[in-house]
C-alpha cells in the first residue's frame, strides 16, 4: 500500500471509512466552487469519485491520495496525481491536484501535501513533468502552484464549462525538494 508521511500529514489510499468525511467536504459549495461547474457532490457522487481515484491507481500506478492529519487521523481532503483526460489539449500529461475541507485552508496543508506528491512523482514514479490546471481567479490554488515552483505554460478554456484555465508546469528533472 502506497503511503507518504510528511511532518503533519499521511497521504494514503482510500478506505470505506473515508466516504462520509469526503462527502462532507464535497458538499461544501465554497470548496467546490472552483471545481468543474461548481456543483457540490452528494454521498453517491463522492462514492463514484473514490472509485475513480482507486481505478486510476490500478491503471496508472498513481492517483489521488486521501489526506489525513497525523495528529488526529482525521480526513482533511484529497491530493495526488491524475491524467487530465477532460482537457485533451494538454495530453499526454499528469496533473497534480488537491481539494481540502474549508476548515483546513490557510494552514499550509495543501502545499505540504503537494510537495510530497511532487517528490513521489519524481522519485517513486519516474515522471519527467507534472502540470497543474487552475481556474483563473482561484488565488489560493495559484499560491500553492507558485510555492511548488511551477511555471505558467498556457491559458486555455475548460471545454465543458467555458471557464478560463491556467496551465502551469514543472520539469521534474530540475525539481529540488
Amino acid at each position: 500500500m502506497t503511503e507518504i508521511r510528511t511532518p503533519r500529514l499521511l497521504l494514503r489510499r482510500w478506505t470505506d471509512d473515508d466516504l462520509v468525511p469526503l462527502s462532507e467536504i464535497n458538499a461544501d459549495p465554497e470548496v467546490m466552487r472552483w471545481i468543474g461547474d461548481g456543483s457540490t457532490l452528494d454521498l453517491d457522487g463522492t462514492a463514484e469519485d473514490i472509485e475513480r481515484f482507486e481505478d486510476e491507481w490500478d491503471e496508472e500506478g498513481f492517483g489521488l491520495f486521501a489526506v489525513e492529519l497525523l495528529a488526529s487521523g482525521e480526513l482533511i481532503g484529497v491530493v495526488g496525481l491524475s491524467v487530465p483526460e477532460w482537457l485533451p489539449e494538454v495530453l499526454p500529461a499528469v496533473e497534480i491536484t488537491w481539494r481540502l475541507g474549508r476548515s483546513y485552508w490557510g494552514q499550509g496543508y495543501a502545499s505540504e501535501a503537494a510537495q510530497a506528491t511532487l517528490e513521489f512523482a519524481l522519485q517513486d514514479r519516474g515522471l519527467d513533468r507534472v502540470i497543474a490546471i487552475n481556474r483563473a481567479g482561484n488565488d489560493d490554488s495559484e499560491n500553492v502552484i507558485r510555492k511548488l515552483g511551477m511555471e505558467p505554460d498556457r491559458d486555455t478554456t475548460d471545454p465543458e464549462h467555458g471557464h478560463l484555465l491556467q496551465v502551469h508546469t514543472i520539469d521534474l528533472t530540475e525539481y529540488e525538494a
